[in-house]
């Protein structure tokens, strides 16, 4: 495959990135229309307590930035290595498809029991990312 083949995959996580975003904006919008808190809480984050679905939604989305940048490094990586075979962009279309499952769960019932499956499994997928991309390194190497 081309090097571009992971280009993809990050788009998607960059997209799903965004989705939960416009989840955060219009769910805090809500909040603020509703009364539920006042539009000066989100000057600096103190007074009230923030309503749950901007609570989920601000979690979710600072944590789009905490491991999935593990996942865009190994992809650049592999990109420069020359590591685009089919199992590295299978591996990362299932941590995207992992990723997008999370939030669902999170975003939506917040079921815990499903929300730590999902996300234990992005990390054992991202694991497997960067184990795929150290293998071949080494083989390259050696």
């Amino acid at each position: 495959m081309n090097a571009a083949a992971l280009v993809y995959p990050m788009f998607a996580m960059v997209v799903l990135s965004a989705i939960v975003l416009v989840k955060l904006f219009r769910s805090r919008v809500a909040a603020v229309r509703a009364g539920s808190v006042s539009a000066q809480f989100f000057r600096i984050y103190q007074g009230a307590a923030e309503p749950e679905a901007s609570a989920k939604a601000a979690r979710h989305f600072s944590n789009l930035f905490e491991a999935p940048t593990l996942f865009y490094a190994v992809c650049l990586a592999a990109m420069l290595v020359g590591d685009t075979s089919m199992p590295m962009v299978v591996l990362a279309w299932l941590y995207v498809a992992v990723r997008m499952v999370h939030a669902y769960v999170h975003l939506g019932a917040n079921r815990l029991r499903h929300r730590v499956r999902a996300y234990f499994a992005s990390w054992l997928v991202l694991f497997a990312l960067w184990v795929h991309l150290v293998v071949h390194v080494a083989l390259r190497a050696g």
